[in-house]
């Protein structure tokens, strides 16, 4: 019985894999805490589901945070600067919609889902948004990493 137990714990071990986080070499992951408070005008626009705000900040992220109200009292959160490249005077990005824009090369990312858009057909490593934290209660939207 205990042969069989430590055999089992064996398989166990080695069956998982540690392959390790996969980070962006581009952007330092920083920790911060910001609340953006629903009931001021500037952040009002997330009431609304689909509507996304750039907050421009040094409270928050490297080049601010993309916020977008997702649905049913959730939000999401990404990095401002675009994260294919190392912060730069073309990395901060812009958004029109739901989709944030990279000025460096016009790489686009879904703010629903921070995935890049239009991913080059080639074997380089490519990086969607860098997602932070956001929770909402109280009236107010907290970003965090």
């Amino acid at each position: 019985m205990m042969s069989r137990l430590s055999i089992l714990i064996l398989l166990i071990i080695t069956a998982c894999s540690n392959d390790g986080t996969n980070r962006n070499p581009y952007l330092q992951e920083i920790n911060f805490r910001f609340e953006a408070n629903l009931n001021l005008p500037e952040y009002s626009p997330l009431t609304n589901t689909g509507s996304a705000i750039y907050i421009r900040s040094e409270l928050a992220g490297t080049r601010g945070v993309f916020v977008i109200n997702s649905g049913f009292d959730q939000f999401r959160a990404f990095e401002g600067s675009c994260p294919n490249h190392a912060p730069n005077d073309c990395s901060t990005m812009t958004f029109s919609g739901q989709v944030a824009t990279c000025s460096c090369d016009d790489y686009e990312y879904s703010l629903f889902t921070g995935q890049l858009l239009n991913r080059p057909e080639d074997e380089n490593r490519y990086y969607d948004m860098l997602e932070y934290r956001a929770s909402s209660g109280g009236g107010s939207v907290i970003i965090s990493n």
